[in-house]
């Protein structure tokens, strides 16, 4: 159910001037600018009128910054009690000039945005409801009202009287989804507009198509929000916890553990619940994709128990067997990996929350949770060291039977396509010739390495080798 934000202060008053500019239109006939949008299922042509843009609301329910409205908890709470309030508007105004992962800092395309409005000026119109709320130009009255005033002229469509809550929602995804769209919803936010869909009852190839994705990746943004939701929770510690924009750029890190997840669970769902929570301590850390990639389910036994000072072992919870709630059955509980591993990411969510909230590490809780952090930092750097160089190692043995197997394959090709070239007799059998020539001296060169190389050949090898005796 979508929520009913009420009426803004000057709704009224806005709703008059709105009507009065539309019938100007109407009576000067002639030639009109036009706003052509998805309404209710079919599309939609609205006239387009001038307003001041100090006259207008933020919508308290843009997609674009709602995750980022937890920054200030405080402020987030007033947004809630009383979104028309001066003081709930400018913390909207801040939001939108803010950088998506770090609202205490200013976004870099907020400011090219300002430039060429001021350069250029406004080159496509913003979209509002009679009572003087933007469905879509929230950044763009932002703009606007920081290069020149609350007097500035801002080109806007009005939406018909009977726009309601709903309609606005779906309005402004089906706007910002377009592809000619200006700005993009953040990571998180456009994980929380595919949840709003589901939870209004829209079905998961309407949302796929809303989203110009597929079925699939909608599940996985699913999956991941979900899992973001659960690792908030767990990182709960003294009353804070980690906010949804703490997690704004892991989006590519997510995807990847949901894609190893899926595989993984496949075959063993222990293992893989094993490497999701290691990498999970890794991306609350911080590292980089490329290093998070290299944790497999053997990653804490093979390198990590060994980096960790004594002092950071998490002891393993007691498992054993596990009770179903409302049966009298138990089941067995998860192992003592696992337990550890999840020790391990917890201990490590809650300093990061922890951190996160006392950032001048004024206080001993964010001391030491700084101290914790850093510690498995260390660890996990030095663990990952050894990951790296044995993937290396791995890849270096595997490099060269990849390579055969590939030349294999053109092998196989080719003899398609000399079946197809005896149909035609398009075959140029003199360039054959000459390729075959090059087949033969790379087999020789093949050969003598393989036999200077392969202490103890099987039979295919041997065979290879052999071809040396016959002149190859």
């Amino acid at each position: 159910m979508t929520e009913d934000y009420g009426r803004p202060a000057r709704a009224d008053e806005n709703r008059a001037t709105v009507e009065r500019r539309l019938k100007e239109l109407a009576d000067a006939g002639g030639a009109r600018e036009t706003l052509t949008i998805e309404w209710r299922g079919r599309p939609g042509h609205f006239d387009v009128i001038e307003m001041q843009a100090g006259d207008l609301y933020y919508n308290p329910a843009t997609h674009r910054i709602r995750a980022q409205r937890s920054h200030d908890t405080r402020r987030d709470a007033l947004l809630d009690a009383d979104p028309w309030s001066v003081e709930s508007q400018e913390y909207l105004d801040f939001l939108l000039k803010a950088l998506p992962a770090d609202p205490s800092k200013p976004d870099p395309e907020f400011a090219k945005l300002a430039e060429s409005l001021k350069d250029y000026g406004q080159n496509d119109p913003g979209l509002i409801t009679r009572d003087g709320v933007l469905v879509n130009g929230n950044t763009r009255r932002a703009a606007l009202l920081q290069e020149f005033g609350p007097t500035r002229a801002i080109r806007v469509a009005v939406l018909p009287a009977s726009c309601n809550w709903s309609d606005i929602a779906a309005v402004e995804l089906s706007l910002q989804l377009r592809k000619d769209h200006r700005r993009d919803y953040s990571y998180i936010n456009r994980l929380l507009a595919i949840e709003e869909m589901a939870a209004q009852g829209t079905g998961l190839s309407a949302i796929a198509t809303a989203f110009r994705s597929t079925g699939e990746m909608i599940k996985r943004d699913q999956w991941v929000l979900s899992l973001i939701r659960t690792m908030i929770k767990r990182s709960a510690a003294g009353g804070r916890a980690l906010p949804l924009i703490a997690f704004e750029d892991q989006a590519e890190k997510l995807r990847e553990l949901h894609r190893k997840y899926a595989k993984e669970t496949a075959s063993n769902p222990d293992k893989a619940e094993l490497m999701m929570e290691t990498r999970l301590a890794a991306i609350t850390l911080d590292f980089a994709k490329t290093d998070v990639r290299l944790i497999e389910s053997d990653f804490q036994d093979r390198y990590l128990a060994s980096a960790l000072p004594e002092g950071l072992r998490p002891p393993a919870a007691a498992t054993g067997a596990v009770k179903i709630p409302g049966l009298a059955r138990t089941v067995k509980g998860p192992s003592d990996n696992l337990a550890s591993a999840r020790a391990m990411t917890d201990a490590l969510l809650q300093a990061r929350a922890i951190s996160s909230a006392d950032q001048s590490l004024s206080s001993p809780e964010g001391v030491q949770a700084q101290r914790t952090l850093t510690a498995y930092k260390d660890a996990f750097e030095d663990s990952l060291s050894y990951a790296g160089k044995d993937a290396r190692v791995r890849k270096r043995k595997q490099a060269a039977p990849a390579r055969l197997a590939d030349a294999c394959q053109d092998i196989d090709q080719c003899v398609t396509d000399l079946v197809m070239s005896r149909g035609s007799r398009s075959l140029d059998e003199d360039a054959f010739d000459d390729a075959v020539a090059k087949l033969r001296k790379s087999l020789g060169k093949l050969a003598v390495e393989v036999k200077r190389t392969v202490a103890e050949p099987g039979d295919e090898t041997s065979w290879l080798v052999g071809l040396l005796k016959e002149g190859l």
